[in-house]
């Protein structure tokens, strides 16, 4: 029996922890030592994304995230037991992600429930412009 784009998201998120726009607010108030990982594509991004993210495209996140690929990321991969947060537009993509990341070792990461949709409709800081830093 094939599998869903749903069905992939749903077992992700049985397998992935998710946090609240409200509770990831709390963390970055309290000034937690979180990496945001942002894994929208690069024009989603400029329109809006929270300060700070870290922009890996999920179509790269697996070279970023292994240190023996010519296209690694140094911030994640050498992020495997410091608290994770990916983001997408509305959680699935970031469950898969987390998922992903999980599998390669990654201890402490969690995806944005509800995504940057549910992050903007709490009225929480966003950001615009192009990103500024490597992408893989």
């Amino acid at each position: 029996m094939s599998k869903s784009l749903s069905d992939f998201i749903k077992e992700a998120r049985e397998r992935v922890e998710e946090v609240s726009a409200d509770d990831l607010q709390e963390a970055l108030e309290e000034g937690e030592d979180l990496l945001l990982v942002d894994i929208r594509e690069p024009y989603e991004f400029e329109k809006a994304h929270i300060p700070g993210s870290l922009l890996i495209p999920r179509g790269m996140l697996e070279g970023a995230a292994d240190p023996n690929n010519p296209h690694r990321i140094e911030a994640l991969y050498t992020a495997k037991d410091r608290a994770i947060v990916v983001l997408c537009n509305t959680g699935g993509r970031s469950a898969m992600a987390a998922d992903t990341l999980q599998q390669m070792g990654f201890g402490k990461v969690r995806s944005l429930s509800g995504g940057l949709k549910m992050w903007e409709a709490e009225d929480y800081e966003m950001a615009a412009g192009a990103y500024e830093g490597q992408l893989p």
